[in-house]
C-alpha cells in the first residue's frame, strides 16, 4: 500500500571492519525541524521533503535546516538531491538557496555549510554567476564576512537552475570540503581549511534560506573509518 507520507532514503555505510550498509526510510517520526517547516510532497512522480524557513527568521545564512535525527557525521561522503524554488512572495534577495549544513553541534550554535543559488547560476549578471555556490561557518564566517576577507575563495560558478532536481556530493575530510554537482569528476568547489577546523564531528541538516522552497531527496551517506 502506497504511503500518504513521502519517504526519503537514506543509506549510511560505515566503513569499519565488518562494514555494513543500512538503510532507512526517513518519515515526519526521523526528521526534526530547526527554524524551518517541514512538509511531504512529491515532484515529478517521485518523493521527496519539502523544507521552507520559518518567516520569523530574518537574518541570512542561519541554521534553518529540518535534522536527521541519530545521525553523527564526522569525515566522509554525502549524496543528496536537491531542487530550490522561489516562493510567490520571495524577495529579490531571494535566490532559491538550498544546500547540506553538517558538523550541526548538539545546540544548533554552530555548523557548516554549503549552499547553492540556483537563480544566480542562470543571471545575465557574471558576477551574479560567480555567486552560485557558496561555504560558510555558522555563526561566525557567513558569506558576507567570506567576501570581505576572502574575496571568491568560497564561491564559485556551477552549472546549475532552478526548478531542476541537482545532485550534490560533498567529500569531508579533515579540514576539507569538496563540492560535486550532477555526477561531474571534477570538483565544482573545494573549501581547504573550513572554520571549524579538522575533526570535527555533528548532525546533517537539509538547508533552505530566505524565499526558497526546497525539496530534498536520496540522501546516501558514506562516513569514513
Amino acid at each position: 500500500m502506497k504511503s500518504n507520507t513521502a519517504r526519503l532514503i537514506l543509506i549510511v555505510t560505515m566503513s569499519i571492519s565488518s562494514a555494513y550498509a543500512q538503510k532507512i526510510s526517513l518519515n515526519k517520526e526521523n526528521l526534526t525541524p530547526h527554524l524551518s517547516q517541514l512538509t511531504f510532497d512529491d515532484q515529478y512522480g517521485k518523493n521527496a521533503i519539502r523544507v521552507v524557513k520559518s518567516p520569523q527568521v530574518i537574518k541570512v545564512d542561519e541554521p534553518t535546516y529540518v535534522k536527521i535525527n541519530n545521525l553523527n557525521f564526522g569525515n566522509g561522503t554525502v549524496e543528496l538531491e536537491v531542487m530550490g524554488r522561489l516562493l510567490p512572495n520571495a524577495p529579490d534577495s531571494a535566490r532559491a538557496f538550498i544546500g547540506l549544513a553538517f558538523h550541526i553541534n548538539s545546540d544548533d550554535s554552530k555548523f557548516e555549510c554549503i549552499y547553492l543559488r540556483p537563480t544566480n547560476a542562470v543571471s545575465s549578471n557574471q558576477i551574479r554567476r560567480n555567486r552560485s555556490v557558496q561555504y560558510f561557518s555558522y555563526p561566525d564566517f557567513k558569506f558576507n564576512h567570506s567576501r570581505k576577507t576572502n574575496l571568491g575563495e568560497f564561491e564559485t560558478y556551477a552549472d546549475i537552475a532552478p526548478n531542476e532536481w541537482i545532485k550534490m556530493k560533498i567529500v569531508v575530510k579533515g579540514e576539507n570540503a569538496t563540492l560535486y554537482i550532477n555526477g561531474n569528476k571534477n570538483p565544482s568547489l573545494i573549501v581547504n581549511k573550513m572554520k571549524m577546523g579538522a575533526d570535527q564531528t555533528g548532525g546533517l541538516g537539509l538547508w533552505v534560506d530566505i524565499g526558497t522552497e526546497g525539496y530534498f531527496r536520496n540522501l546516501v551517506v558514506i562516513k569514513d573509518r
